[in-house]
């Protein structure tokens, strides 16, 4: 689908549109999905490209005229002010450090970005009056349920370093609506899946584990709880967001479907007729949560609803893997990968 963009933004000929860390994989398939149903839209991708954000996931938009690539660090001001200068309609802040396994090792990469480079980018788009920022954030911000669903006004309390730094980003993103009245939304999704995820995560680690007959690793007993949710559909729920969503206001966004990590495990094994003996339990993470799960009523009240339920998002999901080598090859020589741990690939 190709038009105009929501009427309610009303922003002339043509939308401009600054994504920060959209070499990363939630990132990336939100830049694809903007240019596939827009016409009237220009998105220049800001990205320090480290180990998570590659150019390869933006591969088939590379020469798309509506597209633009700038190299650069969100904590660096003297980078993000000159950018943010040209005058974006619309900001949307994908750029974090995000593997919490990593967090547990080494926390202050994600007190940096996740935190101070999110200032350095809202306090640019207060000096420049941007039309409307959205902070994308996390379900594990709230820590965990044992039953029920968190609604966006319960009260944050974060379990690990990665959780904690997105907490606080949050915090300081949603003050600069209140303190500046600069428009912030912000999204909290619960745990995104799909095609070009690092395979740091748990279900491409599964599904290319799977494919090398190596053993599959299931923290503790494998029935921590996720909610799964197909990245396009959370791109499209981002979108709706942004266009619609009131300022100063948080949108959870999820799928409903909820399944056990050893579920995971399993479904992966299934779709590619691998045995279920390659499971293997390895010691339990730090701090790990037993479940997420969100209540999601105001995304939908906007007119949201997944499109993808969770078989056919991991049938597609293994299929890309399966198909697409060339992309996740040069990923298994990564020195992470080779690590003698139980928390690693």
């Amino acid at each position: 689908m190709t038009g105009n963009l929501h009427p309610g933004l009303n922003m002339g000929e043509r939308m401009k549109v600054l994504v920060t860390g959209g070499a990363g994989f939630i990132g990336s398939n939100f830049i694809r999905h903007m240019l596939s149903n827009y016409d009237d839209v220009e998105i220049v991708n800001f990205d320090l490209l480290t180990y998570a954000g590659r150019l390869e996931n933006l591969k088939d938009v590379k020469d798309d005229p509506r597209y633009r690539f700038v190299h650069g660090d969100i904590r660096e001001r003297k980078t993000v002010e000159p950018l943010v200068k040209e005058q974006f309609d619309l900001i949307v802040n994908f750029a974090a450090e995000t593997h919490v396994d990593r967090s547990v090792g080494e926390a202050g990469a994600f007190i940096l970005t996740d935190v101070y480079g999110t200032y350095i980018l809202l306090d640019a788009a207060r000096k420049f009056d941007v039309e409307r920022f959205v902070q994308i954030s996390t379900d594990e911000v709230y820590g965990s349920i044992k039953k029920g669903s968190f609604k966006e006004t319960d009260i944050l309390d974060p379990s690990s370093p990665y959780s904690a730094s997105k907490a606080a980003g949050d915090h300081v993103a949603l003050a600069f609506h209140k303190t500046y009245g600069l428009r912030v939304l912000a999204t909290r999704s619960s745990n995104n899946y799909g095609p070009s995820q690092h395979p740091e995560k748990l279900i491409p680690k599964l599904i290319l584990r799977a494919l090398h007959n190596q053993h599959l690793p299931i923290y503790g007993d494998g029935r921590q709880v996720r909610d799964w949710l197909y990245v396009t559909d959370n791109c499209a729920a981002i979108d709706l967001v942004a266009h619609k969503g009131k300022a100063g206001e948080v949108y959870n966004i999820a799928s409903g479907e909820e399944h056990m990590n050893i579920e995971i495990a399993k479904n992966v094994l299934k779709i590619l007729e691998k045995p279920e003996s390659l499971m293997k339990s390895v010691p339990d993470r730090p701090g790990h949560d037993q479940r997420y799960s969100l209540n999601t009523t105001k995304i939908r009240q906007l007119g949201w609803e997944p499109k993808y339920g969770f078989v056919e998002g991991l049938e597609k999901t293994g299929n890309w893997y399966l198909s697409n080598e060339w992309w996740w090859r040069s990923l298994l020589k990564d020195e992470f990968f080779k690590a003698d741990s139980p928390w690693l690939f």
